[in-house]
């Protein structure tokens, strides 16, 4: 993304839960803006403008904010969504610079299907890296097309894009590929685990 989305802002005067509802019914999203030294400024976002930005461009979205006419680019550094209705609440804004690199999470993406008889086992869902703020990669893919059992995939295995470095340790587990266990096997597990419960309840 070597462009920011642009994104309307309006100063929130009122602060407290009840005018955090009031700001979601009228379609606005509660947030806060920081870093950089500056004072926190607490803002109100479009609702639906901020979920298409999110949308196309993931939790590490980098937008350009208008706030009473001055521009400034922040991350999108967190994004709290009601756990039920599924609604965004709050968000965590930090101020970037143009050319500037920031550690952030990104979601690892599995592709592929591992070798016949093999399971595949994902140990980490994310990854901490540093990427310049306008080239955060939206997600990391692991191809385990063919993989033997056996396999281990690390942190440092991973194929990153131009510009973005490791920050998670490079011996971190990320995909393991397994043995799968035959119907046979399965059902003498099974049948080992029932005999011991009898034995337990007896």
């Amino acid at each position: 993304m070597a462009t920011a989305p642009q994104l309307a802002t309006t100063a929130r005067e009122e602060k407290g839960k009840g005018s955090a509802r009031r700001a979601r019914a009228a379609g606005q999203v509660p947030a806060v803006l920081y870093g950089h030294g500056t004072d926190p400024k607490h803002l109100l976002l479009p609702n639906r403008e901020l979920a298409a930005i999110l949308r196309a461009n993931g939790v590490n979205a980098v937008v350009e904010l208008d706030i009473a006419g001055d521009k400034q680019l922040a991350l999108t550094k967190q994004v709290d969504v009601h756990p039920i209705r599924n609604y965004i609440e709050h968000v965590d804004l930090l101020i970037v610079k143009r050319g500037e690199k920031v550690n952030v999470e990104v979601g690892i993406v599995i592709e592929g299907v591992a070798a016949s008889g093999t399971l595949t086992i994902q140990d980490a869902s994310v990854v901490e890296v540093e990427a310049e703020a306008l080239h955060i990669p939206e997600n990391i893919v692991v191809d385990v097309h063919n993989l033997a059992a056996g396999t281990n995939i690390t942190a440092a295995d991973l194929l990153l894009p131009a510009g973005v470095e490791l920050v998670t340790d490079g011996e971190a587990l990320i995909v393991s590929i397994e043995a799968a266990k035959n119907a046979a096997e399965t059902a003498g597990t099974d049948d080992a685990a029932d005999e011991a419960a009898e034995e337990a309840a007896e």
